[in-house]
């Protein structure tokens, strides 16, 4: 079959490449939270189970949420389903990109995390496309689940629904701007690789 792991780097580099995709996943994540700053409030009922999961033992939390979390999710959804969709069917790679983000975004179960989900979902299939590397969906992954997980642990920002709250709206969209030129930037470079 086809390998579920590579490492078609060339021409960016492996430590580039991570550096490149580590940034543009925050970028991406600090640009959707426009999409939740527009959307009604979350239930009362959602919001606790989500902040159950950024309470109580940091490593435990750590371990599910940055470790396990994007480990088995990224093996489903990219090495798997866009696997799959990308070399056993007659899918353009867009449309398999886009059907394997929108299985991610579906098993979020909620549209407060399956919007971020499926743009998020959309960047780590391009990079899969392009690399075959799971290992850095798996950082992507990993990167965005530990800054919420962070975030969460800060007193200032425990209370926030968004960074409109935190950073005003002037500067919000300031660095909405910034974080779409970086992540145009990420893309860019990984235009320059040829997938395999």
């Amino acid at each position: 079959g086809f390998a579920l792991d590579s490492n078609n780097f060339a021409p960016v580099g492996g430590a580039l490449g991570a550096l490149f995709v580590v940034l543009g996943t925050l970028s991406a994540a600090f640009a959707t939270d426009a999409i939740n700053s527009i959307m009604p409030p979350m239930p009362a009922w959602l919001e606790n189970a989500l902040k159950s999961m950024t309470t109580g033992s940091f490593w435990v939390n750590f371990i599910c949420v940055s470790i396990m979390a994007p480990f088995f999710e990224e093996w489903l959804c990219r090495g798997l389903i866009l696997r799959g969709l990308l070399y056993r069917s007659k899918l353009k790679p867009v449309w398999a990109i886009v059907i394997s983000a929108a299985i991610f975004a579906l098993i979020h179960m909620n549209p407060w995390q399956a919007i971020p989900a499926f743009i998020l979902g959309v960047l780590f299939g391009y990079v899969y496309y392009k690399t075959g590397s799971l290992k850095l969906t798996m950082l992507m992954h990993f990167a965005n689940n530990t800054m919420s997980l962070v975030a969460a642990q800060i007193p200032a920002l425990k209370d926030a629904d968004n960074w409109v709250d935190i950073l005003g709206k002037e500067r919000y969209w300031l660095y909405f701007v910034l974080a779409l030129v970086v992540l145009g930037l990420v893309i860019l470079a990984f235009e320059r690789i040829k997938p395999k």
